[in-house]
């Protein structure tokens, strides 16, 4: 991540101050990520960070730094790991507070974290090594490309001079029981305090405080949010050939051979649209493969690295390789066109654009936003790839795609992205959900928290 950061005029309250953010998990490391820091955050007697602190792959918890070293530090024992979540986390300081456990609190959607690995807390009315007139940083330290973060934020709050609980920036869903965001929380910022991130990449302040920030680098916008989450690949998806991911998990590199990847969100009924496209076609002639396949291929984690060797058990699939169009069911072609049939071949820079239609049973595929092949139509459900025959009745169908030795993808599932580009010119999109390169079909939208609601 690009830093963050500002130096302010003077010192606040460095007795009580509030940090809360929303953040999706991006990285699959043991690595040290940067929520925020003062001066270079980790040593040296005047410095100090939070930070997301990953123990394992794919598991973070929550530390503290409030001075040099661990003899003020917290972190909680409860791992954050889920890539398709966006987790709300606020960090509450106040050391003015006679209960030491009440001085550092963590809290993740909305719950306050009591169960920690450290509780090294600072002796009452503590000046911690925050909020102080030197410089702090979002996303990585000041002093260099040190712990940067590897994710998205959105809505970074500081209140300087007050201590505010969660239910101040968010609170519990009565329909569905989920923790919800607060785009307009009624809070005090103080002299120090700010509000960034707030919709989009912008780092202006909107808490009236003046205390806008810097970017050193640059920061990707994307529609992902926590009012709507998008889907992303998922790191925690294993096969015995696993891509690697970058830009948000929406960017996957292969290796030596067949290596395939799923999405974080599917579905069993409705009409979806997403993008794909080859930055990289990859040696040997290079292969991609993009479309869907059932919940129990990626269950049973038994790809042999692309999405035909993956359909075992009663698993389910179909998408299109270099022009083939194939439905596969354990492990056997049961319908689909040959390459000699269709004349689509794939090269670096093109985008296939998927369409499918749960509902009706049928998938649609083009390229760089020509005609649909087979003269198909998604809109009136023409000439469309059957996927009838033995489809998996109320099986949840997730994204699959693939690559064949050193091939690179990238996946626009309404981020408005192909890696760290935007779109060049956004198409139509009747459902207003999600950014894509190309027209959406009416009737058809992003997978997203929003998409699975409409």
């Amino acid at each position: 991540m690009a830093l963050i950061s500002k130096t302010f005029a003077g010192a606040g309250n460095r007795k009580t101050w509030t940090w809360s953010a929303w953040i999706k998990i991006i990285a699959d490391t043991s690595k040290l990520y940067t929520l925020m820091t003062q001066v270079d955050g980790w040593s040296g007697n005047s410095n100090g960070g939070i930070y997301l602190n990953g123990e394992s792959l794919q598991s973070y918890n929550l530390l503290a730094n409030l001075n040099s070293g661990t003899s003020s530090r917290v972190s909680t024992t409860k791992m954050l790991r889920d890539p398709s979540a966006w987790y709300h986390v606020v960090f509450r300081f106040d050391t003015t507070q006679s209960t030491a456990s009440d001085r550092v609190r963590w809290y993740v959607n909305g719950e306050l974290q009591t169960n920690l690995t450290h509780n090294n807390y600072p002796a009452q009315n503590y000046d911690a090594n925050f909020n102080t007139a030197a410089a702090h940083g979002i996303g990585r330290h000041t002093n260099g490309n040190t712990y940067p973060f590897e994710g998205i934020m959105s809505h970074v709050h500081f209140c300087d001079g007050y201590s505010y609980g969660p239910d101040s920036f968010g609170s519990t869903d009565s329909t569905t029981g989920e923790w919800k965001i607060n785009v307009s929380p009624n809070v005090t910022y103080g002299t120090n305090g700010f509000f960034i991130l707030k919709d989009g990449n912008s780092v202006t302040d909107q808490s009236g405080q003046g205390n806008n920030f810097a970017i050193t680098g640059s920061v990707t916008k994307t529609e992902d949010n926590p009012s709507n989450n998008f889907c992303t690949g998922n790191p925690l998806a294993r096969f015995a050939g696993n891509v690697d991911y970058t830009n948000g998990n929406l960017t996957f590199n292969s290796g030596s051979g067949w290596f395939m990847g799923a999405g974080t969100m599917g579905a069993s009924k409705g009409k979806w649209y997403y993008e794909y496209k080859i930055t990289t076609l990859g040696t040997g002639g290079g292969y991609h493969k993009l479309g869907f396949m059932s919940d129990i291929g990626i269950a049973n984690g038994k790809a042999a690295g692309h999405i035909a060797e993956a359909i075992v058990d009663g698993s389910y699939a179909f998408y299109c390789q270099n022009g083939n169009l194939e439905v596969r069911t354990d492990d056997a072609v049961i319908s689909g066109y040959s390459n000699g049939d269709l004349g689509v071949s794939f090269s670096n820079g093109d985008i296939m654009c998927v369409a499918v239609d749960m509902d009706n049973k049928k998938a649609y595929f083009r390229k760089n936003g020509d005609a649909w092949i087979k003269s198909a139509d998604p809109v009136n459900g023409t000439n469309g790839l059957d996927i009838s025959s033995d489809y998996p009745a109320g099986k949840i169908m997730i994204p699959a795609f693939a690559s064949y030795y050193n091939g690179v993808g990238s996946l626009n599932f309404g981020n408005g992205y192909f890696g760290t580009t935007a779109v060049s010119s956004a198409g139509t999109n009747a459902s207003n959900n999600g950014i894509f390169e190309f027209d959406v079909p009416t009737g058809y939208t992003a997978l997203s928290t929003k998409g699975l609601n409409l």
